[in-house]
């Protein structure tokens, strides 16, 4: 089974993953803005978007999933950057291949272990999946009721489908939320990565904190970070230049 993906660009590679309930689409302002000086593989993660569902949702499966494909496109270097959930993925597959990562860019996630911080999200997504809708203004008018943010609305709604029933989740729902803990978990941690990696941390999100300093160093210490001011968690969308001419300059 190997995972959806869009691929755009020429020189060399670069691979990046999105994160929890999201799709390749969401990291396409950074995959247009990469795709001028490299080839770019944007990808569908397991359970996500246009890929593969399957009831396993561990990082070491879905590492494993990336670089099936890229053996699959005959790719044996490239630089791997994720997102969130994406970049765990993006650390898992550093773990698993080191040789396979030119250069990491790892977006606002730590290699450490979090507390549920979805479950609002989850109710939302679940009470849409159970009311059947018929378009995405009532999908929002419900998932208002537990997330008021409107970007994270809008975020969530990008993944509602229309079907000949009505619309639906494109990513598979209660297989994510039956191995909720394992995404939250840390990483399979088995050696320390040589790769050059640069963690790049929204200013005002909470996702890499001060105290994950150790758990970094410790797994990646040829790395570096970048703060990227007046951006949280969604640092690519609030933030696309500084982000990108980050990474940019990182890759280069």
């Amino acid at each position: 089974m190997q995972l959806n993906y869009k691929q755009t660009g020429q020189g060399p590679v670069v691979v990046i993953m999105h994160g929890l309930f999201g799709s390749l689409e969401n990291l396409n302002i950074i995959a247009k803005a990469l795709s001028e000086s490299f080839t770019v593989i944007n990808v569908d993660l397991r359970n996500h978007g246009s890929s593969f569902h399957d009831v396993e949702m561990s990082y070491p499966a879905m590492a494993n999933d990336v670089l099936s494909l890229l053996s699959d496109l005959n790719i044996e270097k490239a630089h791997i950057i994720g997102h969130s959930m994406g970049g765990k993925v993006a650390m898992q597959l550093a773990m698993l291949n080191n040789d396979i990562v030119d250069k990491l860019v790892v977006l606002d996630i730590a290699p450490v272990n979090y507390h549920p911080r979805h479950d609002k999200i989850i109710q939302a997504l679940q009470t849409v999946d159970n009311a059947s809708v018929n378009s995405r203004t009532e999908a929002d008018t419900l998932i208002k009721n537990y997330v008021e943010e409107m970007g994270v609305r809008q975020f969530l709604l990008k993944s509602l489908t229309k079907v000949a029933t009505g619309y639906q989740w494109k990513f598979n729902l209660y297989t994510i939320v039956d191995n909720y803990s394992k995404i939250i978990s840390n990483i399979n941690k088995t050696h320390s990565c040589s790769c050059a990696t640069l963690f790049i941390k929204g200013n005002d999100s909470d996702y890499i904190l001060a105290e994950h300093r150790e758990a970094i160093v410790s797994l990646f210490p040829n790395s570096k970070a970048k703060v990227i001011h007046g951006a949280g968690h969604w640092l690519h969308a609030e933030k696309p230049a500084a982000v990108n001419r980050s990474i940019i300059d990182f890759l280069q």
